[in-house]
């Protein structure tokens, strides 16, 4: 029997019977080395050498800061001053929504983590001023899928460890895809509010206004700090995630003094169970990478691929299809780990580039994140909400075309995620 038959069935017959991602996609890889009669030893050696890497290591610092800021009381205080300069006009709160998830999207780099911070707080204050739930539980899941777009993103350090791009143009590249999503949710949030005569906030008077802002500004300060120390080359994505856990951890403690004993060491076990969840998928994606490199998978994909009639829009499409496919089953990580060292040979023959390619890949891992069954931002509106997933799924549906105009802007005008880093 082939052995990419095996480890290809093996692996979905593990997912469908819910083993977890990491385990299945090991275990699946070890069965199909096996098969090849290719020596076992070396495999523990290359999980561990695959982890030991300096790009990686920003991963924990970006989750334990956003974790930090969602328990600390900085994305509180965040929310609370875009609430008293928009909150009173008509759709004010949703668009506070949208802007809450692009200020935390730009700290901790992940999506869950992103929506989380954000529904917990601003789902109740939207049907409150007479949002429905559905609607509120799907705005926050769609925008909170900007956490792995605009940068810090932890999907975008995973795919420059693997094609050993710099992670720094890679965040650059994320800057303005992620502004025109966000805008085209602020825009579309807006009109459907004025459609629905949604209610707003009583106006805030200029004095609670600059109050509010001042308590703010040090949650405000942690984006500018960690992606204008990258951009200005003060420190590397590594140290600036090291820079932002320690900044936010002196902010809840000493500014806000939020942050308990008890609640630091929710905020770490959270912190290590996200890491270590990333961490032991990308160490059984070496050994799938391992098979794929023995048996020249890549580079026959690239000759097929070569001598099919296949056109650039072709494979992009195909590409963009089975990516939603594999999102609506596995997480984004191990998605990006399993298929990109397959996809990189073939970019060069149609001249896409990588780091274009980047963003492409990165917004439709925004999809995987609101896709049933497993979309995680669906599971956690869900418990934010205390609603059941099936209602969260109605609700976010409507946002999928939205989020489809920006994918098909980016991809048909590759400027849009080029153009900072020329």
């Amino acid at each position: 029997m082939d052995p990419t038959l095996v480890l290809f069935g093996t692996f979905a017959l593990l997912s469908l019977l819910r083993v977890p991602i990491a385990i299945g996609l090991g275990v699946a890889s070890l069965i199909a080395l096996n098969m090849i009669d290719f020596t076992l030893y070396p495999v523990i050696q290359k999980m561990f050498s695959a982890l030991a890497s300096a790009t990686l290591m920003a991963i924990p610092g970006f989750v334990f800061a956003g974790v930090i800021m969602s328990k600390g009381g900085i994305s509180y205080h965040l929310i609370e001053a875009l609430k008293s300069w928009v909150g009173h006009v008509r759709g004010g709160l949703a668009v506070v929504t949208v802007l809450a998830c692009m200020v935390f999207a730009a700290i901790s780099g992940s999506s869950p983590a992103t929506a989380a911070a954000i529904g917990s707080i601003m789902i109740p204050a939207m049907i409150e001023a007479g949002y429905g739930k559905r609607y509120a539980m799907g705005l926050v899941a769609a925008s909170g899928t900007l956490g792995i777009l605009i940068p810090p993103s932890i999907p975008l350090i995973i795919y420059g460890a693997v094609a050993e791009e710099s992670t720094g143009r890679l965040f650059t590249a994320g800057i303005v895809p992620g502004l025109v999503l966000g805008s085209i949710l602020i825009v579309a949030a807006i009109l459907h509010a004025k459609v629905n005569n949604y209610g707003a906030l009583p106006k805030q008077t200029w004095g609670e206004r600059l109050r509010k802002s001042r308590k703010a500004i040090w949650g405000f300060l942690l984006p500018v700090m960690i992606l204008g120390g990258i951009y200005a080359g003060i420190v590397t994505p590594t140290e600036a995630a090291v820079l932002a856990s320690v900044y936010g951890l002196v902010v809840s403690v000493f500014v806000y003094r939020e942050m308990t004993v008890k609640r630091f060491f929710e905020v770490l076990r959270e912190s290590i169970n996200i890491t270590a969840m990333i961490f032991l998928i990308i160490a059984s994606a070496t050994v799938f990478g391992m098979y794929l490199t023995t048996q020249q998978v890549p580079q026959d994909f690239a000759q097929w691929i070569e001598q099919s009639s296949a056109n650039k829009w072709v494979f992009i499409l195909g590409v963009n299809l089975l990516l939603f496919v594999l999102g609506m089953f596995l997480e984004s990580v191990a998605i990006i780990l399993i298929t990109l060292p397959i996809l990189l040979p073939v970019l060069p023959l149609f001249h896409i580039d990588v780091i274009h390619f980047a963003i492409i890949m990165t917004m439709n891992m925004e999809f995987a994140m609101i896709t049933p069954p497993v979309g995680l931002n669906l599971f956690v509106v869900s418990g934010v909400a205390k609603e059941k997933v099936g209602e969260v799924v109605r609700g976010v549906a409507p946002f999928f075309g939205l989020m489809l105009i920006a994918l098909v802007l980016v991809i048909v005008f590759p400027a849009v995620s080029l153009y900072l880093i020329k």
